[in-house]
């Protein structure tokens, strides 16, 4: 066998060039994807949508299912009651527990949206272990009421680059809160109330539980006065940007492309 040996000046120009050839690659992907996709880089630092940057007096309201549906037809109710549509963030286990209550969010006119099979803590996943996690509520939502969430939660609020890269695989935007009701500490409904209206702008998600046994007090307040002040609830897929956004690292505020 023949060993060649390269000059050392000869061998680092090589190296050059091969990174370079990688560069390139990489540059070309990015140009040629479909206009809006993001494009992530392997060190870059994703975040969640957090809220929305918006002139427009728009807002989001959304509400976690894990645990228990005594009060969901009392919020659907309120919610009919004053025309707004919002998203039911619904765990695996809940959705199968409760498949007439899924039923009824559905045909009411809200939007599903995932929030994993089990509620487990998400960073400590594999990416294969996240797939299944977000696929396996996917499934069964469009199973049972034909709706594939477009948008996810990830339990307990905790995320990280895998768990973002494997929600935008599936063709889902990953969703966090700018407003938290704090329902699930069991503050009182006019704590809630004034919790909620004290932090409200434009662009904002609100988040709230479907079981904390003082939303349903709270949450008619909440819509009167904010359709008072000229807000439009709307669910939370209506309020995002879909394509051609970059996402403030800092903030999480979603925030349209400007091109030159």
């Amino acid at each position: 066998m023949q060993v060649y040996y390269l000059p050392r000046g000869k061998l680092v120009l090589g190296v050059v060039i091969l990174l370079l050839c990688f560069a390139g690659t990489f540059t070309l992907l990015g140009e040629y994807l479909p206009a809006g996709w993001p494009v992530f880089s392997s060190q870059e630092r994703l975040v969640p949508i957090y809220a929305v940057a918006t002139d427009e007096k728009k807002v989001s309201i959304s509400f976690d299912a894990a645990w228990g549906a005594e009060y969901t037809p009392q919020l659907l109710e309120i919610l009919d009651k004053y025309g707004v549509k919002t998203t039911f963030f619904l765990v695996k286990f809940w959705v199968e527990k409760y498949p007439e209550v899924t039923r009824q969010i559905v045909a009411a006119g809200h939007e599903l949206g995932n929030h994993s099979a089990t509620h487990p803590h998400m960073n400590a996943l594999t990416e294969e272990e996240v797939f299944q996690e977000l696929e396996e509520t996917n499934g069964l939502l469009e199973r049972l009421t034909g709706q594939r969430p477009k948008l996810f939660r990830p339990p307990f609020g905790e995320y990280n680059n895998t768990i973002i890269r494997v929600a935008e695989e599936l063709g889902m935007k990953t969703i966090q809160w700018s407003v938290d009701s704090l329902d699930w500490r069991d503050l009182t409904a006019e704590e809630i109330i004034s919790r909620v209206l004290e932090q409200i702008e434009p662009g904002a998600i609100v988040l709230f539980h479907n079981n904390a046994r003082h939303t349903p007090a709270a949450l008619g307040p909440i819509l009167e006065q904010l359709q008072a002040d000229g807000y439009e609830i709307v669910p939370i897929s209506q309020l995002i940007l879909w394509e051609n956004y970059y996402i403030d690292p800092h903030t999480g505020i979603q925030h349209p492309q400007k091109f030159d």
